[in-house]
């Protein structure tokens, strides 16, 4: 039995059998006497003794499968060949492909196997023992080559995980997207073939569909590079920056987005800050104007006046929560309504004041000091975000040369108590400074 069958997977790759015409599948025979071209048999016509000129009934036969294991148990050569097929279509890393086009093994299982046996199997160690003897021998001759050594690993999200979806399939590892603008553009193409006996009219239809497909790849290009000129990969981060505007300019940023690809990344965002800048001012302007209402003539009165306002605004709250008792206080359903309200108000600060947050196989708690694992635990904020939150009120302040609290809490929309807190351990720890 010849168990290296010298065929593909596919049927339609191997020669037909010799006695039907049809198309063989394994196992099948092979006349070991008649040569050179292979003589095959399906199973049927071998059985019924199927002769043609030379070949005879009697002559030595090889029976073709690929049927059992070869590296290791489970998986079969035919497997071996298509896992290998598949990583030449989909691309080493792309695992989800390959398991979807072999149809018989997992991701984690192809990536298993082909890691295991084709990247790191000792059956190689010569062939990389002899590379890295010949690198030496470069590395001796080339006194100036510079040896090139990544500092950092690319992240590799799965392909299903919500890192994955909020980067939009993008994996940083391979620098390409998982899935393509137009995935299956090239499908077009597979049944396309010039030959000399076409005629004008069939040349000029294969020629238009080879015209469209370079247009879609055009599409395709232009895509990606609107998305790496505006920096679209992370959404996360993206949203962050959005939101250090405040509603009003939040509002115009969502729609005057569509034209940022028109007139380009620099120009749409000197767009974009000078009418956050006009709304500031705006907003300046309106409370000056108050003052001037109220005829506070300094800013030292001005403070007095920030102040008495607030006391104001909490006693307003005070008796409005007054009124609402008296009005509810009769009828029993209502009253039982505002309870269920307030106990729920109160089971939230309760909440608030919930024991510190346990930082152990946290990701990113490895890249803080001390003194910020301890402002994470108190305020129970995961690493990754406060690295993120740090970051964009490091950015902000680095361009406006300082930065106030109202601008932390309008660019990170969290519980305004744990902005604070973050706002006063950047400063204290020289982070930041005040504008």
């Amino acid at each position: 039995m010849d168990r290296l069958a010298s065929f593909g997977n596919d049927p339609f790759d191997k020669p037909p059998c010799r006695g039907c015409s049809s198309y063989l599948v394994e196992p099948y025979i092979k006349c070991a006497e008649c040569g050179p071209s292979p003589f095959l048999l399906c199973l049927q016509c071998f059985t019924r003794g199927y002769e043609y000129k030379k070949h005879q009934s009697d002559h030595k036969y090889e029976i073709m499968t690929s049927d059992f294991p070869v590296l290791e148990p489970g998986w079969t050569a035919q497997e071996e060949m298509a896992l290998l097929e598949a990583v030449m279509d989909c691309g080493f890393g792309n695992w989800q492909d390959v398991a979807y086009q072999m149809r018989t093994k997992t991701k984690e299982e192809c990536e298993g196997h082909y890691m295991k046996n084709f990247i790191n199997n000792p059956l190689f160690s010569s062939t990389l023992l002899s590379l890295r003897q010949m690198e030496d021998h470069l590395s001796r001759t080339a006194d100036t080559a510079i040896p090139f050594k990544p500092t950092d690993d690319p992240p590799r999200p799965s392909f299903d995980s919500q890192v994955s979806r909020d980067m939009a399939g993008y994996m940083p590892a391979r620098a390409d997207f998982m899935e393509e603008f137009d995935n299956y553009a090239e499908w077009d193409l597979k049944d396309i073939d010039f030959v000399d006996d076409d005629s004008d009219i069939l040349h000029a239809l294969k020629v238009a569909v080879v015209d469209i497909y370079h247009s879609r790849l055009e599409e395709r290009q232009r895509r990606k590079k609107i998305i790496r000129d505006h920096g679209l990969i992370n959404l996360r981060k993206f949203q962050i920056l959005e939101r250090r505007y405040p509603k009003e300019v939040q509002d115009l940023y969502d729609v005057m987005r569509r034209f940022a690809r028109v007139v380009g990344p620099i120009e749409h965002d000197k767009f974009i800050e000078s009418h956050a800048l006009e709304f500031e001012l705006r907003r300046e302007i309106r409370r000056l104007q108050e003052y001037r209402r109220e005829g506070i003539q300094s800013f030292c009165g001005a403070k007095v006046y920030e102040r008495v306002k607030r006391i104001r605004e909490d006693e307003r709250r005070k008796r409005n929560m007054l009124c609402d008792v008296l009005q509810y206080i009769h009828d029993a359903r209502a009253c039982q309504q505002w309870l269920h309200k307030q106990a729920a108000i109160l089971l939230l600060q309760s909440l608030r004041s919930a024991p510190p947050l346990n930082l152990t196989g946290l990701p990113g708690t490895e890249k803080l000091n001390e003194r910020e694992k301890e402002l994470c635990q108190v305020v129970r904020l995961v690493p990754g975000a406060y690295l993120e939150y740090k970051q964009a009120l490091l950015n902000e302040c680095r361009r406006q040369g300082g930065l106030r609290l109202a601008q932390a809490r309008s660019l990170i929309k969290i519980d305004v108590n744990k902005t604070r807190k973050i706002y006063d351990f950047l400063i204290k720890e020289g982070y930041i400074n005040k504008a």
